[in-house]
């Protein structure tokens, strides 16, 4: 089974309550994940035994991610799509991808904006590889081309479009995301930003803390 999560911010404990998870399912998670961020033995450590898990674990990346470490990580391709490998059975999921996974199809679109810049500028943990480029853009319009403007499910750490209780001043990645509602078919939108879990509309979903199947 497909299931996913929100931002989970290098917190162990939440994997407590993935143990419903069985070998060759896959843990969605929607930005923020946050244990590839000092480059520490314990970390390191940690990931390695995460990596181990029977399931996969599969993010796209949040405002809030180390992103000199990350793009470090080899990369590779998984299920149909482009991935940073971070050992065993964890990828980070590039954006502008689509993967295939028990048949279904994703397109994965991380990224964000910090609203608080300044505070994580000045404690030397913003990276400005967190706003997605005008390259990354184009190449996730070219791979849903690719695949006849329709996929299952958009996975994003960005809210969806208009949704209640969105962010402030609008910015490119907003009018992106107002692209693809516009053009793409979907049958749902699962985004973590927000902090909430929530279904927003029939097609969007706010996610945080549960672990919810994908359908």
């Amino acid at each position: 089974m497909i299931y996913i999560t929100g931002d989970i911010h290098g917190d162990k404990r939440r994997f407590e309550d993935a143990k419903r998870l069985r070998s060759g399912d896959t843990l969605l998670i929607c930005g923020d994940f946050g244990f590839l961020w000092d480059g520490g033995v314990a970390e390191e450590r940690f990931l390695k035994k995460l990596g181990k898990k029977k399931y996969a674990i599969a993010f796209v990346d949040g405002a809030h991610e180390n992103f000199e470490l990350l793009n470090r990580c080899e990369e590779g391709e998984w299920n149909g799509g482009r991935v940073h490998c971070l050992g065993g059975n964890i990828y980070h999921l590039m954006r502008g991808e689509v993967y295939t996974i028990e048949g279904k199809t994703f397109f994965a679109f991380g990224g964000g904006e910090t609203r608080e810049r300044q505070i994580y500028q000045d404690a030397g943990k913003w990276w400005k590889e967190e706003f997605p480029t005008l390259e990354e853009m184009k190449n996730g319009a070219a791979r849903l081309q690719a695949h006849g403007k329709r996929v299952d499910y958009i996975v994003t750490h960005w809210p969806a479009p208009r949704m209640a209780g969105n962010h402030g001043d609008r910015n490119a990645l907003d009018a992106y995301f107002d692209t693809l509602a516009r053009e793409i078919e979907y049958k749902r939108w699962y985004f973590g930003y927000l902090h909430s879990d929530r279904k927003r509309t029939a097609k969007n979903f706010s996610v945080f803390q549960e672990i919810l199947p994908v359908e």
